[in-house]
């Protein structure tokens, strides 16, 4: 739901009930998706599968045998498979669609006079959109209000430079509508803001804004493969290679020794589709979506599937402070004036400030926005609110902002420039900004500089984040171009506070115990850091500054970096030297970010991750993942639901490839050695059945392991099929094949029928594939916690199969489709023996092979 943020605004905007009426009138605010995927296209992609191809033929086959109702009934197998694929992937896409509706940008908009925050997608034409550094603007807009705008248009235009932006009432009345050129009221949809801020009024939306009319989409998600689908398409192609070559060798060993050649051809298909693990592709399309949703649901945003691979492997986290680590709740701690007094805004609660306190406080807001966003200038007019009862320039009719000169990256400071209306000729500057900063604009001796940073680091010990307040009063029209041609008189320091988020020192306890390091990246004082670390629980002995990077080489920086936990006074440029220093150490690197700045560092990381609160677009598109809540706990959130997903894939493999070996070596068996044939397609396929649904729904669900959080990160390299995988895949499926080929022997040997042996096979087999799944739910935990370990999915699963085993032992058309025959209660004591024997020898086989599989 779109978040009210309290404010007074001079544009209202349009009401609930409008917008609402405009957003089903036009639609929304997005192109339309050529890439979305119907259900129809994913029928389409279904029937060009291998395995639905071997089921048709085998329909086919047993028509020409005379066969129909086996023919009918494989068929309808088919059709089944495409329903649930159909069912799977679409509810894959809706997932997707519903991770590119976060994707997409989102909007600051006035409506009934509130901001609220919401989806680019959902904004109409007549919207009040709220614009600042670093936005990506959500639709074409004319400019209502503009303070030092600048807009980089260059995905309309192609040109790099951007464009200065004044409001409409500035504009001459025949401008021209169009993107480029300087000194236009025009924003459109798609463009940068690279600076500054304004309010613009939406003019169009869509397919009707300027990019919607060349027809360009930017919200498309990326479509790369990721590393995993490389290596499924890898395994599989190898399998239907194999399977394709013994099924073939098969049906002519068939046809030439036995005679029957349609025969032949089933016991191949037959053979063919136990081989060929089409699950595979199938299980790793939806534990990514569905992975991505169960993040999502921990309020972190996966824009990119690789990300979720890559999660387990972090071995550094990097994060900023404010906001992440913070609240980012900031207020006004202390006050201290030039002449070194100080006043602690708690120790004197609702009492108006003393005078020379009360001129800091009223400088620190004229220098602030007239409407905050940010939460330090949202500190000052709150302070101003509250303790300022006699406001010599807020309150005055006669002053009116006129100019801002904003922060830039040489100069951390900003300033207001604040015009007497009575007499044109007269101005009031405030300034406020780093300490070093204002001293250097006040022209501050350096004993007098000296002084200030003794103040500032007294105040920063404290865990306070400390800014400078100036003011100058200018005569004359002419501004300078520049806030150093002001002579800037020096005011104060005041320290602000953002209390530590509560989740922070657990969370960084769990990084700590996943062999994860944390990394505090701050722009910060170094003793305002080195507060907020202690109390994070990092390391913050060891200190970096900005100013110490400079003087450090790539390979000075490199060293240092793998000691240094703390960086403070750090550049946003500086971020990706040291991603790149980390990197270069064969570190996997996850950095936040949400300036404009941060863009470069988030898109070096393995794993940028970006700041859907307070971050910016360009931020957000350059990351892999973004913190829809701004909160480091959220980050180990994914970070443990990354290993879960990771873990749970790999159980979902190892049991497809358990088993598919008692099923192939069942098909091949009686080939081999002239026995007469189990199983035809229609088992295979009815097995194919049980073995999706259980890959699918019972693994996904699985809950992670108890040590998930306390074994070191996965090398990155690392396959998902390693050999121990499949090795431990491969023992499970020859040892349940060997009980199974046991039976099978010892009932041909006492004469049993065949149709009875088909039948307790078939059984014996799907019970040892619910003992596969127990002994796959968990690679650490004994078998009595994978028992009791709670898993709806497992008991649907279990139920079903219950009840359709039930159904082909006591339906006779059932009985008669699958050609079994009766099984006595002996009969069914042995297929229960046999998945508990199974069961039991592998649990005892599982603490071998352990080690290998959690490595």
């Amino acid at each position: 739901m779109p978040q009210p943020i309290a404010t007074a605004d001079p544009f209202p905007g349009l009401s609930e009930a409008e917008a609402q009426a405009r957003l089903v009138a036009e639609g929304f605010n997005e192109l339309p998706r050529s890439t979305q995927r119907t259900p129809l296209r994913i029928a389409f992609e279904v029937i060009r599968e291998p395995m639905l191809a071997l089921l048709f033929g085998g329909g086919v086959v047993y028509l020409l045998l005379g066969n129909l109702e086996e023919a009918l009934i494989l068929l309808a197998f088919a059709t089944m498979s495409i329903g649930i694929t159909i069912i799977q992937e679409t509810r894959t896409e809706r997932v997707l669609e519903a991770l590119r509706d976060l994707t997409s940008p989102r909007a600051l908009v006035i409506r009934a006079g509130e901001r609220k925050r919401i989806a680019g997608r959902e904004v109409v034409r007549g919207d009040v959109v709220v614009l600042g550094e670093g936005d990506r603007v959500p639709a074409d807009a004319t400019l209502l209000q503009s303070q030092d705008l600048q807009s980089d248009e260059s995905l309309l235009t192609g040109e790099s430079v951007p464009v200065r932006k004044i409001a409409a009432d500035s504009a001459s009345p025949l401008t021209e509508r169009r993107p480029g050129g300087d000194d236009l009221p025009f924003i459109f949809s798609g463009s940068l803001i690279v600076r500054g801020s304004g309010i613009g009024e939406v003019s169009a939306t869509g397919p009707r804004s300027e990019i919607g009319k060349i027809g360009h989409s930017l919200s498309s998600m990326e479509t790369e493969p990721p590393r995993l689908q490389v290596q499924m398409r890898r395994v599989v192609r190898i399998f239907a290679i194999v399977g394709g070559a013994v099924s073939v060798v098969a049906v002519l060993l068939y046809g030439l020794l036995r005679g029957g050649w349609l025969d032949a051809v089933l016991a191949g298909i037959a053979l063919g589709m136990s081989m060929l693990p089409e699950e595979f592709p199938v299980v790793l399309t939806i534990f990514m979506a569905m992975g991505a949703w169960r993040i999502s649901q921990a309020r972190v945003l996966t824009r990119r599937a690789a990300a979720i691979e890559t999660l387990g492997s972090a071995t550094i986290l990097c994060t900023d402070k404010t906001g992440t680590l913070t609240e980012n709740r900031m207020t006004i701690a202390e006050l201290r004036t030039a002449d070194g007094k100080s006043i602690r805004i708690a120790d004197k609660p609702a009492a108006d400030l003393p005078a020379a306190f009360a001129d800091l406080a009223e400088t620190g807001v004229l220098a602030s926005t007239e409407i905050p966003f940010d939460p330090m200038e949202i500190a000052f007019h709150k302070l101003g609110k509250e303790r300022l009862s006699k406001r010599k320039i807020l309150d005055n009719l006669d002053w009116q902002l006129v100019r801002a000169y904003p922060l830039r990256p040489g100069l951390l400071a900003m300033s207001n420039v604040w015009q007497s209306t009575g007499g044109k000729d007269k101005s009031l500057i405030a300034a406020k900004g780093a300490p070093e900063t204002i001293g250097a604009l006040c022209h501050l001796n350096a004993k007098e500089l000296k002084a200030l940073q003794g103040s500032v680091e007294a105040m920063a010990a404290e865990g306070l984040r400390v800014l400078g307040v100036a003011r100058v009063f200018h005569r004359g029209d002419a501004l300078p171009e520049t806030q150093h041609d002001f002579k800037f008189e020096f005011l104060g320091l005041v320290g602000l506070t953002d209390p530590l988020r509560a989740s922070v020192p657990d969370a960084v306890n769990d990084c700590r115990s996943a062999g994860i390091r944390v990394m505090m990246i701050t722009g910060d004082y170094p003793a305002t850091a080195k507060v907020i670390a202690r109390q994070a629980g990092l390391d913050a002995e060891s200190v970096v500054t900005g100013s110490e990077m400079q003087s450090l080489n790539d390979e000075e920086l490199a060293l240092r970096v793998k000691t240094a936990t703390v960086f403070a006074r750090i550049m946003p440029e500086q971020k990706l030297r040291i991603v790149t220093a980390l990197k270069s150490n064969g570190d996997i690197v996850a950095m936040t970010g949400d300036g404009v700045n941060d863009a470069p560092s988030l898109k070096a990381a393995n794993i940028g991750i970006a700041m859907g609160g307070r971050g910016t677009d360009v931020a957000r598109e350059a990351s892999a993942i973004v913190l829809l809540d701004d909160d480091f706990g959220s980050i180990v959130k994914a970070v443990r639901l990354g290993r879960r997903i990771f873990d749970n894939l790999r159980k979902a493999m190892g049991f497809i490839i358990a088993v598919h070996v008692p099923i192939a070596g069942l098909s091949l068996l009686p080939l081999l050695f002239g026995l007469p044939i189990l199983f035809g397609p229609i088992h295979i396929a009815f097995l194919e059945m049980v073995i999706d649904p259980v890959c699918a729904l019972v693994f996904e669900a699985e809950t992670e392991e108890d040590d998930v959080m306390r074994r070191p990160p996965r090398n990155p390299d690392a396959p998902l099929f390693s050999g121990a995988l499949i090795g431990w895949g491969l023992v499970q499926g020859t040892l349940a094949f060997a009980f199974l080929a046991g039976i099978y022997l010892v009932a041909l040997k006492q004469g049993m029928a065949e149709n009875e042996i088909r039948a307790l096979i078939f059984f014996s087999l799907v019970l040892t594939i619910v003992g596969l799944i127990f002994v796959n739910r968990s690679f650490s935990a004994s078998l009595l916690t994978a028992i009791i370990r709670p898993n709806r999915s497992l008991i649907f699963v279990v139920v079903v199969v219950a009840s359709t085993l039930g159904g082909t032992l006591l339906w006779p058309f059932a009985t008669s489709l699958f050609r079994f025959g009766p099984l006595h209660l002996n009969d069914l004591a042995v297929t229960f023996a046999a998945g508990f024997a199974v069961l039991a020898c592998l649990e005892l086989l599982k603490p071998l092979w352990r080690r290998h599989l959690k490595g």
